[in-house]
């Protein structure tokens, strides 16, 4: 994904250029040219064929892929409450789907694939750094982090602010082993609690040097949220993009808190391009606010060949303005 440091070069250059010739400088436009896609997209076709989705997925065009766990490293408290998510939704593998994370450089070098980033638990980051490290520099991710707070650690404002110092210790810890943390937002967090909203005091009260953000569109707009004006708000914080339409526009009728009330929405997901938000507005305010890594992420598509394509084309058509 071209980055907005690179952006504001090519603007820059654009309007030193028509300057120099007597006119006065327009916006540039930039494409987007590294689309990524988050691997949850497409669990079903990695179990079959992990190397041929690799390849295909680089034969459509994309660039960039983003793992999630759990790992042969993570946690077994995790790999537990994990295992029933999986057999409800029908998968028996995740993370390097049988490889080592040597064999899965290899097979990402041999398509011109990078993995920016990769999401795995709290616990396995706290306790199994190391071993997250030694994978995460093979495979090459800058960025290692959680999809979600566990409920259990986010039931009042105090929680809220206790997590926010861990993810700020845990960010530190990472540093230390040439890794950044990540937190991707799900639809809790969004609504006021005694007067604050929660995601924004974890915004308030983490180290931008130590934990970067990754929105996703959907889950923010489910959550009754605006992204632009997170994005507009928070410039420099949100690093990386999980990009979801929606067929229809639709809220969580409780706090989106649990997995129960995220899967009951996957069939409201739309390919990028078919549905209501306005990715492309979206899109450009994220590059304006310095985000990185754009990834695809329809969870579970039910039809790969059609999302794969289809959103490639959109995403790949947009062009952003500086």
């Amino acid at each position: 994904m071209i980055s907005r440091r690179e952006f504001l070069r090519s603007a820059a250059a654009a309007g030193s250029a028509l300057a120099t010739a007597g006119l006065h400088p327009v916006q540039a436009r930039a494409r987007m040219e590294r689309v990524g896609i988050g691997l949850f997209t497409i669990p079903h076709l990695l179990e079959q064929d992990f190397a041929g989705t690799m390849a295909r997925l680089a034969g459509i065009g994309y660039k960039e892929v983003e793992l999630f766990g759990p790992y042969p490293y993570t946690v077994p408290e995790v790999v537990a409450s994990w295992q029933p998510i999986a057999e409800s939704i029908g998968l028996s593998q995740s993370g390097y789907y049988g490889h080592t994370p040597g064999q899965v450089r290899a097979i990402l070098d041999a398509n011109g694939l990078a993995s920016p980033s990769m999401h795995t638990d709290l616990g396995t980051l706290q306790t199994r750094l190391d071993e997250v490290a030694e994978a995460s520099h093979t495979l090459g991710h800058r960025y290692a982090g959680i999809a979600a707070i566990p409920p259990e650690l986010r039931t009042n404002l105090d929680d809220y602010r206790q997590i926010a110092d861990t993810f700020n210790e845990v960010g530190l810890t990472m540093k230390e082993v040439g890794l950044k943390f990540l937190y991707h937002n799900h639809g809790y967090g969004l609504a006021e609690m005694d007067g604050t909203i929660p995601f924004n005091l974890i915004l308030d009260r983490t180290d931008p040097d130590l934990v970067v953000m990754e929105m996703d569109v959907f889950w923010m707009t489910a959550g009754r949220s605006d992204p632009v004006a997170y994005l507009e708000a928070y410039p420099e914080r949100f690093k990386l993009m999980h990009i979801k339409d929606m067929a229809e526009r639709v809220h969580f009728e409780g706090d989106g808190g649990d997995p129960s009330q995220w899967i009951p929405l996957f069939p409201k997901m739309a390919d990028a391009g078919a549905g209501v938000l306005d990715l492309a507005a979206i899109l450009e305010a994220a590059a304006k606010a310095g985000a990185e890594h754009f990834y695809l992420e329809r969870d579970l598509a039910p039809d790969p060949d059609q999302t794969l394509n289809a959103s490639y084309q959109f995403l790949s058509s947009l062009t952003f303005e500086y």
